[in-house]
């Protein structure tokens, strides 16, 4: 029997370089190959989808992606893995909806059902929730695009509030309506169209994905959109665990081992952790030309993997928040070193070990470029780390 293939720290932090398009040589010809490239953009700071194009796609403007998620629409919008928003490259869609999105649409029906009877709002959550589903579908028949505004005007179900803090001078009230659009949107009904505010901000309009896209989404079996999704990550960060594949997932361990069967995953060592690759994929390219990228938080990069001491190495408490959100990070040839934020119109450099003069050199004029890039636009993380707050 064949030894078990072995995959160092060195041939993973090369493959993040290239497969990621982070290296100078790798880096991805427009936006929708650079989504493709990490399987889907995150979108839960809308800075964020255009920070982490910028940083894959040489000469990229902000134009450029807006085309691709609102004129081509070839990139799009869409509640999918640990009921997070990504921005997903239109072919993989369908995949998304069965192998995540659905999963997630129920949780959240469900949980939206029992929360506005508790409240006190509607006897039966659940038919409550279906009319106004119903409701809104029915306004959005027309193709138009409307605000969440515009449809609580014309739906009257999507009123009402829900009480939070009650006594505390921190509670107030959170209306029910929007929760409607975010199990609709995780059951693929409907879709985040075009962007009422600035790229910076997130206004969103509506419509149905179907309206959206010319068509319904293709239906999948779970079974066959959890494999699409877990072949889709182990191209882009492959090798991995399976913790590693169940938690960018969103799905149990059982599932994740069923479409390891399915693809026929080769099994290798991590330095002693059991890990998998597809099986055409257990050639190593060899190293890349040292690289260096500043990331925006919430990238799909630090945000790929559970396991994450092979890149994090002593930082994870500098950089990732309590909740596990990764805040803006520095990268040196496929390690976080530090991470960077804004001073007024300039991007400062907060490193957190010694990276050498080159790789300093390098840091230093990648941050230049960043603070020419945004043009003195102000981008305040949702999320910043613990080191940006410092």
């Amino acid at each position: 029997m064949a030894a078990t293939r072995r995959f160092t720290v060195a041939e993973r932090r090369s493959r993040i370089g290239r497969r990621h398009a982070l290296a100078r040589t790798d880096r991805a010809a427009n936006v929708v190959e650079a989504a493709r490239r990490v399987v889907c953009l995150h979108a839960t700071d809308p800075a964020t989808i255009f920070l982490s194009a910028q940083a894959r796609v040489p000469g990229m403007n902000v134009p450029d992606l807006e085309r691709a998620l609102y004129v081509d629409r070839a990139l799009v919008k869409h509640l999918a893995m640990r009921r997070t928003l990504f921005v997903f490259p239109r072919e993989r869609l369908a995949d998304a909806q069965a192998g995540a999105s659905d999963r997630v649409a129920a949780v959240e029906r469900r949980r939206l059902a029992d929360v506005v009877e508790k409240a006190g709002l509607h006897r039966n959550g659940t038919r409550w929730l279906q009319k106004a589903s119903s409701a809104v579908i029915a306004a959005l028949s027309d193709g138009r695009e409307r605000t969440f505004a515009e449809l609580r005007d014309e739906v009257p179900l999507l009123g009402g509030a829900i009480a939070y803090g009650e006594g505390k001078t921190w509670g107030g009230q959170v209306p029910i309506g929007p929760r409607v659009l975010t199990v609709l949107s995780a059951e693929g009904a409907v879709v985040r169209a075009t962007n009422a505010g600035a790229w910076t901000a997130s206004r969103p309009r509506w419509t149905t994905m179907a309206a959206w896209l010319g068509a319904p989404l293709e239906p999948r079996s779970e079974a066959e959109g959890t494999a699409a999704l877990v072949e889709a990550w182990l191209r882009a960060f492959g090798p991995g665990t399976e913790a590693d594949v169940a938690w960018w997932l969103g799905s149990t361990l059982t599932a994740v081992r069923r479409a390891l069967v399915t693809l026929k995953a080769a099994p290798v060592d991590l330095d002693g952790r059991p890990g998998y690759v597809l099986p055409d994929d257990l050639d190593d390219a060899g190293p890349v030309t040292p690289w260096i990228a500043l990331l925006p938080p919430l990238d799909p990069t630090p945000m790929g993997w559970k396991e994450r001491d092979w890149y994090l190495g002593p930082h994870k408490g500098h950089v990732f928040d309590r909740n596990g959100n990764a805040g803006a990070t520095i990268w040196c040839d496929g390690r976080i070193v530090g991470g960077w934020r804004l001073q007024g119109a300039d991007v400062e450099v907060q490193l957190l070990e010694d990276v050498g003069r080159a790789a300093r050199r390098a840091i230093d004029a990648e941050a230049a470029r960043l603070t020419g890039w945004l043009a003195g636009v102000k981008v305040q993380p949702r999320f910043p780390s613990p080191l940006c707050r410092s």
